[in-house]
């Protein structure tokens, strides 16, 4: 794609770097057929090609965004499927980044968009506000068909009928090793996570730990900014991001990773690109340091030992969150987990495409988001499954609201199958419902 913008536009990084991406564009449209808000809503600009072309016009032009070009921006998933299918590589991720950061700086949002986004920037990143938000939506939801707004009916709708107690798991500390020590590790507990679901992290600790992992909970980790990130929130979203990079270095620099374990993908996608994120700044070697360790969990388990189970006489549908097959490129290493635990692995029609979580669009774009979950979920229970497993905290919530089939993350089914309790989500189901609410202590 001809571009066409000035050196002293180019001065700018961010808009050097959109260069590089518009460029490598060629129109060809192949984007066009994997992307979901296009197959949905059938308009040109709701799919990547065309939001090219807005976000071209707009950076190049110095142009203040309008109306159109913000709502064509904000129907953006991020899901990164077009990037996936892309012939020519071009890194939509980074130009999309950039609109979202300039829109954020240059739009003036309607009252309720403001108000909205600066709540949940407020709010999901910090886990003890997010559970009093909890269950102020628990205590709300009664009344949600009652709500103007349907990005309200959405919030009080997806709050879990249950909110786990604190896991002391998630403190700062140190898990030693039970098997002869391979690796040692810092585990990313994330935010959202520890206040929706505390047996993710709970079920990762004693999976590593058996497999020979020295697991790390480093001080003042927390948050990996990718939620404010993608609302073009960029001071808020490095801020957090900075806390975890100099948490990890100290590590590095004190006894050691070899890995920075994250079982939440999304939060997966934005620490492998803090190295991006950070070129232009005091960090940037840290963050690239940091980056270039990061795994998610089942690129860590792949270089383990996970013992051959026996069969579990269990059919799983396994979700591939978008995050991880789009934006991390890990295709096969879950399945492949499953598969050697004992688990017959079942795959749902048209894969690729996204459920409809993505953050915190379901939030913000509950109607498109809601179509999308109904065919993810259609798709899923087309396979007659036992049980549903993914790889982020945001897919399993918004999947386990269409659906009967109890949904876990993939780890909490290898940590069953080699020794660990039986999830909580199975145990629900099998006791109409009733989730256990212990937390196991570790130590």
């Amino acid at each position: 794609m001809q571009t066409n913008f000035t050196p002293e536009q180019l001065k700018d990084p961010a808009t050097a770097r959109s260069e590089q991406v518009l460029r490598t564009c060629v129109h060809c449209g192949f984007c066009t057929a994997t992307c979901p808000t296009y197959q949905i809503l059938g308009d040109e600009l709701d799919s990547p090609r065309g939001r090219i072309y807005l976000i071209k016009d707009m950076l190049e032009n110095d142009r203040k965004p309008d109306a159109k070009t913000v709502k064509h921006v904000d129907r953006c998933l991020s899901c990164l499927a077009c990037m996936t299918t892309c012939p020519s590589g071009v890194h939509y991720m980074h130009l999309v980044d950039h609109a979202r950061e300039y829109i954020e700086e240059h739009y003036n949002r309607p009252l309720t968009d403001r108000a909205l986004r600066w709540v949940l920037a407020r709010i999901l990143p910090y886990p003890n506000r997010f559970r009093l938000a909890l269950l102020g939506a628990k205590i709300g939801r009664p009344f949600a068909r009652f709500m103007p707004d349907a990005r309200l009916r959405a919030m009080l709708e997806m709050a879990p009928k249950t909110i786990p107690p604190v896991s002391r798991n998630d403190d700062p500390q140190t898990f030693a090793p039970e098997a002869p020590k391979k690796m040692r590790v810092a585990l990313m507990t994330g935010c959202a996570q520890k206040a929706l679901n505390t047996d993710i992290n709970d079920a990762t600790i004693r999976l590593l730990t058996r497999l020979g992992c020295e697991v790390v909970v480093a001080e003042g980790a927390g948050c990996c900014g990718a939620l404010t990130h993608h609302m073009g929130k960029t001071s808020e979203s490095h801020a957090t991001a900075a806390k975890n990079i100099r948490a990890w270095d100290a590590e590095m620099r004190g006894k050691g990773l070899d890995a920075i374990v994250i079982n939440t993908s999304g939060c997966g996608t934005t620490v492998k690109d803090y190295g991006h994120m950070f070129r232009n700044e005091p960090l940037a070697k840290e963050a690239d340091a940091v980056s270039k360790i990061a795994m998610d969990v089942s690129e860590v388990l792949m270089k383990l030992d996970l013992p051959q189970g026996a069969d579990q006489e269990l059919k799983v549908a396994y979700h591939a969150a978008c995050s991880l097959q789009h934006g991390q490129q890990i295709k096969t290493y879950p399945k492949d987990l499953l598969k050697r635990a004992g688990f017959t692995v079942l795959e749902p029609k048209d894969p690729h495409l996204c459920c409809g979580s993505a953050g915190t669009y379901n939030l913000m774009q509950p109607e498109i988001s809601k179509q999308l979950k109904d065919r993810k979920v259609q798709t899923l229970e087309a396979r007659n499954p036992d049980i549903i497993a993914a790889g982020n905290i945001g897919c399993m919530m918004q999947i386990g609201s269409g659906t009967e089939i109890p949904i876990v993350h993939t780890v909490e089914l290898l940590d069953w199958a080699t020794g660990g309790p039986k999830p909580s989500a199975m145990l629900a189901a099998e006791n109409g419902g009733t989730r256990p609410m212990g937390i196991p202590v570790l130590r």
